[in-house]
């Protein structure tokens, strides 16, 4: 089993530019797409970026192209997420996932998840 710990998250304001990172422990030898989603209260969760654990690949989704960069550690085992230009819509709880090589964008295909960190956009 993977286990994931987020950190990094807090108040910011808009136009701020946060690092979020997840630190990654147990069978890290088992997956290999590591990836961030955010859910905002009575939203769905949502992808934000993901990439390749072996080979550092990186896709993003439509919110964060442009503003959000998605990189790796491989020898500490940490994903991070560098926010830029925060808006109030980027305001949710912010997730680390870990999944197969065939994972996408969608949360079911993500098999381990950490509990989440908060980012509040103010303005």
């Amino acid at each position: 089993q993977v286990h994931l710990v987020e950190s990094g998250g807090g108040l910011v304001q808009a136009g701020g530019s946060p690092r979020l990172s997840c630190a990654a422990s147990g069978r890290t030898d088992s997956f290999y797409t590591l990836g961030w989603f955010r859910q905002a209260p009575g939203k769905e969760r949502e992808f934000v970026a993901r990439i390749s654990w072996k080979l550092g690949g990186a896709y993003y989704g439509d919110a964060a192209l442009g503003r959000f960069t998605i990189s790796r550690d491989y020898a500490k085992n940490t994903v991070f997420l560098q926010m830029t230009s925060l808006k109030l819509e980027d305001t949710g709880v912010y997730y680390c996932a870990a999944g197969p090589e065939g994972s996408s964008r969608s949360p079911s295909q993500f098999r381990s998840w950490g509990q989440g960190t908060q980012v509040t956009v103010s303005s």
